[in-house]
């Protein structure tokens, strides 16, 4: 109720509150659930997980807010200077005297929400590198066991299943049932592939399931299967929807196949070209045997019919002379260095003996030693009168006296 006061004048006054309120009431009476297009500008994200920014165009702008409650369900991230629809209704925050837009839906203006939503995942996951060709593992060729993530009532396991058996009658499959379209899609999709790893039971896993719109492939866009995939040691194949259709899990997965049907022929070879493969292998494996005991045969014949073989020992009588040769060869050899040796060694002694002091004696040269210790006199300052000599010619000695010295 708006409280007024008659004053002597006739004037009505408002209090601020009163006036506020008043405003309040005409405006959520007259815009109460309204379409605004605009820009987003100022954007926040509040710790309390309410949104607060403003729609502006050309010439003016106005301010929002979203209250946790409305934008919990959004499906993708506002951001400045996106352009968006939304639908609100009009107030007034009392506080600041100011009217606002109570947001209760957003959609991007030109693009739908899952559209927006798929893109910013991508970009999100692709910088993050679940998508680098490194992490991507090798299917197996031949898989032992292959387990399969999809719904047991779904048109994708009856395609598979058909392809499989036509292919590979008897391969050993191990089907985990979940929900592929729904709220509870995406974690279910996730819980199965963890449990395959953390029970080690498959060789290869196909996650999938058939055709369908944007909507009902969305658990295979959600960020919780794309990591499950991710993070899988076993090899993933994605096998969703049809040829045209492309998901996150696509990106992420090891292997995308175009459809269910097509994975399970990636999955696995055919049977009959394996065994034509095998019979071929089997016969070029036994004529390359048989031509391998041809050639020995060969070989075995014409060693029997070697005359080395008849007689063994005349292997050894060429043998023989050619030792007897060089044995002759290294005994020529020997003497010769011998002779050469010696010529050599009296030519020295010759040397020496020209050198030597006998031959020097010979000429008429004699050495004078003085007694009684022997001791070569080299000079007339090292003897005296009187002293004994003993003097060596070539053909024996002879002692005597110094009488004088003549220096």
């Amino acid at each position: 109720m708006i409280k007024t006061y008659e004053l002597k004048t006739g004037r009505t006054v408002y209090s601020v509150s009163d006036l506020t309120r008043d405003i309040r009431f005409t405006l959520e009476g007259r815009f109460s659930d309204v379409w605004v297009e605009g820009e987003i500008t100022n954007f926040k994200l509040h710790t309390s997980g309410h949104m607060y920014f403003s729609l502006k165009d050309e010439s003016a702008q106005i301010q929002c807010v979203m209250f946790r409650r409305e934008n919990a369900s959004l499906g993708f991230e506002p951001g400045e200077g996106m352009k968006v629809l939304v639908r609100s209704r009009v107030s007034v925050y009392a506080p600041r005297g100011q009217y606002q837009l109570m947001i209760e839906a957003i959609e991007p203006k030109g693009i739908g929400a899952l559209q927006l939503r798929f893109q910013q995942l991508v970009e999100k996951l692709k910088n993050e590198g679940l998508f680098d060709e490194a992490h991507k593992k090798p299917i197996p060729y031949l898989p032992k066991t292959i387990g399969l993530v999809t719904s047991i009532d779904g048109a994708a396991l009856r395609d598979i299943l058909n392809i499989l058996e036509r292919r590979f009658s008897g391969a050993h499959l191990l089907i985990y049932p979940v929900a592929v379209q729904g709220a509870a899609a995406a974690e279910s999709i996730a819980e199965a592939i963890d449990d395959f790893n953390a029970l080690e039971n498959a060789d290869v896993l196909i996650v999938g399931r058939g055709g369908g719109s944007l909507e009902d492939l969305w658990a295979f866009n959600e960020e919780i299967v794309a990591r499950a995939i991710f993070n899988s040691h076993i090899p993933v194949i994605s096998a969703v929807g049809h040829e045209v259709d492309f998901t996150i899990a696509d990106f992420v997965s090891d292997l995308r196949a175009a459809t269910p049907s097509a994975a399970a022929e990636l999955v696995l070879p055919l049977k009959e070209e394996l065994v034509e493969r095998v019979e071929e292998l089997r016969l070029r494996s036994l004529q390359g045997i048989n031509g391998r005991i041809r050639e020995l045969r060969q070989e075995l014949k014409l060693l029997k019919e070697n005359s080395s073989l008849k007689d063994p020992l005349a292997i050894f009588e060429g043998q023989f002379q050619k030792l007897d040769e060089l044995k002759r060869q290294a005994a020529m050899l020997f003497e010769n260095f011998i002779s050469l040796k010696k010529e050599k060694t009296y030519a020295l002694f010759g040397k020496l003996e020209a050198l030597g002091p006998l031959a020097v004696l010979r000429r008429g040269f004699s050495v004078s030693m003085k007694l009684p210790e022997e001791k070569i006199v080299t000079s007339v300052k090292k003897i005296k009168v009187g002293d004994f000599l003993k003097t060596k010619l070539s053909d024996g000695f002879f002692t005597s006296q110094i009488k004088g010295i003549n220096a």
